[in-house]
């Protein structure tokens, strides 16, 4: 069996990426591939926090449809960039050993650092936390800019463990606003995925900045995916803002620049959007660039009736 057949028998056995099953090819024992390989893939860390449109329920969805990830991407030359990182669920599934992560989120940021450089602080910070309303608002009303980096982190994953479904939101003034959530036994201190998400993040490169930086960085050959905040699906559909920034068509049609720039420069680009007419049209007409349908889960409405299966976009030019 060659190397190449290895690695593909990994990715079917296990259900993984190929990018991943590369990876565990190249730390596993090879006289004992199967079994050290399921002893590795069973320290894969998952993303720290929930995270409303994270991708993680759509990836295998992805594989199966041929989308994910770009099967000429060259795993030890091409570095994969996440520009709007949030959880990361993408990142945690790939984990590729050259990535750059990066959001305009400064607490998100913030917290992903703590994680890489200064896990055993966090943990010990973490576990000090209660699950009482009168407590959670107490921390929630505390400002950031007057935290240390520790209690930042601290704080982000204490909220995002105890608010209410995990979402993240700010209001104008970019002053978090989620109420508090009716949970039993939130699991504020999951040290277990903590410690394995610092070790996966200890070689990469985690900063505040514009998505548009991504062109100073990314070469031919490199894979960038693009999840930014959805266009809006109704006039009312638009239930959260991660910064107190819009990402509205303007915004929209920037970002559709930078994907053609990076398309045209040679690097695997793929990006998550809604389904509208709006996305669908700016996105239309690209030569080398597909969009596909895909099925996801929402679990955030108001009306109970209106949760469940709704349509998004992913946009690929591989």
């Amino acid at each position: 069996m060659t190397k190449n057949e290895a690695i593909t028998e990994l990715a079917t056995t296990f259900n993984i990426n190929l990018i991943y099953a590369h990876r565990v090819f190249s730390l596993a024992d090879k006289t004992n591939l199967i079994e050290d390989s399921s002893r590795i893939i069973a320290e894969k860390p998952k993303p720290f926090v929930k995270w409303v449109g994270g991708k993680r329920q759509l990836l295998a969805q992805f594989r199966l449809m041929n989308l994910y990830p770009p099967e000429k991407f060259n795993i030890k030359n091409g570095k994969y960039f996440e520009p709007f990182v949030g959880g990361g669920a993408v990142f945690f599934d790939l984990l590729p050993e050259r990535a750059h992560l990066s959001d305009l989120n400064h607490e998100l940021v913030v917290t992903y650092n703590i994680i890489k450089s200064d896990i055993e602080s966090l943990i010990k910070s973490l576990k000090k936390h209660k699950v009482d309303k009168e407590y959670f608002l107490k921390i929630r009303s505390r400002n950031p800019e007057d935290l240390s980096d520790l209690d930042i982190a601290s704080r982000f994953i204490y909220l995002n463990r105890t608010c209410f479904n995990g979402m993240y939101r700010v209001n104008s003034k970019g002053k978090f606003n989620v109420p508090f959530g009716k949970y039993t036994n939130p699991l504020i201190c999951d040290e277990d995925n903590l410690r394995k998400a610092s070790k996966a993040l200890k070689n990469v490169e985690i900063k505040k900045q514009d998505y548009k930086e991504v062109l100073k960085k990314a070469k031919r050959g490199d894979f960038v995916y693009f999840d930014p905040p959805y266009y809006p699906a109704s006039k009312t559909a638009s239930f959260t803002s991660y910064t107190n920034k819009s990402f509205l068509d303007k915004e929209q049609i920037e970002l559709r620049d930078v994907f053609v720039k990076l398309h045209k420069r040679g690097c695997f680009v793929m990006l998550s959007n809604s389904d509208t007419l709006f996305i669908n049209k700016i996105y239309s007409g690209l030569e080398g660039v597909r969009i596909t349908k895909v099925q996801a889960n929402r679990a955030i409405n108001s009306n109970a009736s209106k949760r469940g299966k709704i349509s998004e976009v992913l946009i690929t030019n591989y």
